[in-house]
């Protein structure tokens, strides 16, 4: 076979093969339903029991709930917050908190939760079992979700997280703050299913 008719023909097998991955992924795409987070209507919150009350929001972050199918339990969280973000209304706490013994923001940007498992524990409630990560340290914990459909196309959903700061390396309190050891984590999440077939869940 003439050099040019072989070149030729392994440039045609070469994008023969693109073409069809390119088709298998659109493929796909269509068969699993695609959601985004609205960020103007969610929110990530923190509540710390202490002497004096201690409760904040992140303004900065970033979350995606990617589905593998239309099983809802095949869903992966993605969550990342940018800890400097941090906002309790004192400037003396958002300090303390994004300092070294806390989030230590300038080492430790990022506040970080992969799932690894979602089940449905009832009609509107799911474990989310994860990653969780926090001033560098990552261990497994627990997001309790609970889901409130709006419409076929949006739903909002409410999490809480508690976790032990201290199995994360954040065993100083606040100046003037006598702080309990554990602390509560909520999210409200406004999801909007943008294409793909309907979500399928256990009755």
């Amino acid at each position: 076979m003439p050099r040019r008719l072989a070149l030729s023909a392994t440039r045609f097998a070469a994008l023969c093969v693109v073409t069809s991955a390119a088709l298998a992924l659109a493929t796909h795409a269509q068969d699993v339903p695609v959601a985004v987070i609205s960020k103007e209507e969610s929110s990530f919150k923190f509540i710390v029991k202490s002497s004096i009350p201690v409760a904040g929001t992140f303004e900065k972050w970033d979350a995606t709930l990617t589905f593998m199918s239309p099983d809802v339990t095949t869903a992966v969280l993605d969550i990342r917050i940018q800890a400097d973000s941090v906002n309790t209304g004192s400037g003396l706490k958002d300090k303390t908190m994004k300092g070294k013994d806390y989030f230590d923001v300038k080492h430790d940007p990022l506040i970080t939760f992969h799932s690894t498992k979602i089940t449905q524990t009832g009609p509107v409630t799911f474990d989310v079992d994860g990653d969780f990560t926090i001033h560098g340290v990552t261990k497994s914990e627990k997001l309790t979700l609970v889901l409130i459909v709006k419409d076929k196309e949006e739903a909002e959903v409410k999490g809480t997280m508690f976790f032990d700061r201290k199995d994360y390396g954040m065993s100083k309190n606040i100046p003037f703050v006598t702080v309990v050891d554990r602390i509560e984590v909520i999210d409200d999440l406004k999801v909007k299913k943008v294409s793909g077939p309907p979500l399928v869940f256990k009755q």
